[in-house]
């Protein structure tokens, strides 16, 4: 519903854009000022700015509908940058003209120069984005969790999320991705959900991608947890569309995972070399689609012994409180994606009490990753893809009287 109310909005900022763009080419090039170079440009604009529903519209799977869907999600990309952009040079063209009263800020001039600034900076901004989403960044983290496992002294776990197998992520991503993982030689290798992108048919030899995922090499294995676009499901321009439980839930999500060699856990718990639990949480969204209950930290937590790390994967940071209240050590999340695109980062540090990087709560140590992936327009700007990883450090010898975690 929200996609049809919003709408409107929609076609107005497009018709406002379309329409600064044709007066900045005729400015330009007055000898485009005509009406068989407006229909020209028009039926273009019209085309780009109506893939995502067209994308929507046409049948998969098909070639049709890729190119739709992956037009679509770019063309969102470079919205956002003609809208913010062009919109704020209007505003400060209006202030220099009303504020300031020169008389040039009217001229032909001016605005052939302004609107070729706006340009070179849309255009600059969102090549850089495209590039950027192949630069796979490695992030650090360090945490004491006090509590003696016999035999171990540390734990280096790598975590990933969003890989979004799809329109987005594709195979030579993806294997840069994973030789990364490899040369780290981790202990434990976890994957905080939307390995898929709402649409398993949209993997382009889905084989390929499972042979991949099982060259991950780690000492206890790879683990992963559900996210909230793992589910087969109709997606406009960011907005879902109901249906019922069985069309939601694709067993061939499922059946990908346990063919590239990742277990999957499902609000269960594993414990794992009789050393530390892993916890593998539902996802809140996914859950109340498919009708599912999820259990509580609590509940989760129940009949474990809390003398042995207790590490959670969960793909939203949520429920943080309700986490270190029941027992949890490390808590290990994504879906945030740091915001992707600017001024998305800045946005979600609203929305999240962690949105990326490290928090401390109560004794609990909280890791957010902006993702190995990425969702919709196939860009980063101000954000980074990454992995990362973790080095758990435990104390050597056992102590009556702990102290407080340390970061």
């Amino acid at each position: 519903m929200a996609a049809i109310f919003l709408s409107p909005l929609y076609i107005l900022a497009n018709i406002y854009i379309f329409r600064r763009i044709f007066l900045w080419i005729c400015a330009v090039c007055p000898i485009l000022q005509s009406t068989g170079f407006l229909i020209f440009l028009a039926l273009i604009y019209i085309l780009l700015s109506a893939s995502p529903l067209t994308g929507f519209l046409v049948k998969k799977p098909s070639a049709l509908h890729r190119i739709l869907k992956i037009t679509g999600n770019f063309f969102l990309g470079f919205f956002l940058y003609l809208l913010l952009i062009i919109f704020t040079a209007d505003i400060f063209r209006i202030l220099v003209k009303y504020c300031f009263h020169l008389s040039w800020s009217d001229s032909r001039l001016c605005f052939v120069l302004t609107g070729s600034f706006c340009a070179l900076i849309i255009l600059f901004l969102c090549i850089y984005g495209i590039c950027h989403v192949s630069h796979i960044k490695t992030k650090y983290y360090n945490v004491q969790i006090q509590k003696f496992v016999p035999g171990m002294k540390s734990l280096k776990i790598i975590l990933v999320a969003d890989f979004h197998f799809g329109f987005s992520t594709d195979y030579g991503h993806t294997k840069e991705i994973i030789q990364k993982i490899n040369k780290e030689q981790a202990d434990l290798v976890c994957i905080a959900g939307d390995t898929f992108d709402n649409d398993f048919d949209s993997i382009v030899h889905p084989e390929k991608l499972q042979a991949l995922l099982k060259t991950i090499k780690s000492r206890y294995g790879v683990y992963a947890c559900w996210g909230n676009h793992d589910l087969n499901e109709p997606i406009l321009a960011g907005f879902t569309f109901r249906s019922s439980p069985e069309k939601l839930n694709d067993p061939r999500m499922e059946e990908f995972l346990k063919n590239s060699s990742v277990r999957l856990l499902k609000d269960q718990w594993e414990l794992i070399d009789q050393k530390f639990y892993l916890i593998g949480r539902e996802d809140p969204q996914r859950a109340k689609k498919l009708g599912v209950k999820r259990k509580t930290p609590a509940q989760l937590t129940k009949k474990l012994d809390r003398g042995k790390p207790i590490i959670v994967l969960d793909h939203q940071p949520k429920d943080l409180e309700e986490l270190s209240a029941a027992g949890t050590d490390l808590d290990l999340c994504g879906h945030t994606h740091n915001g992707q695109i600017f001024p998305g980062n800045i946005f979600t540090r609203f929305l999240w009490e962690n949105s990326w990087g490290y928090l401390r709560k109560g004794s609990m140590h909280n890791i957010v990753t902006s993702g190995a992936g990425v969702w919709g327009p196939s860009m980063r700007i101000g954000t980074n893809s990454e992995i990362c990883i973790v080095q758990v450090v435990f104390p050597v010898t056992r102590t009556l009287h702990p102290e407080k975690h340390s970061f």
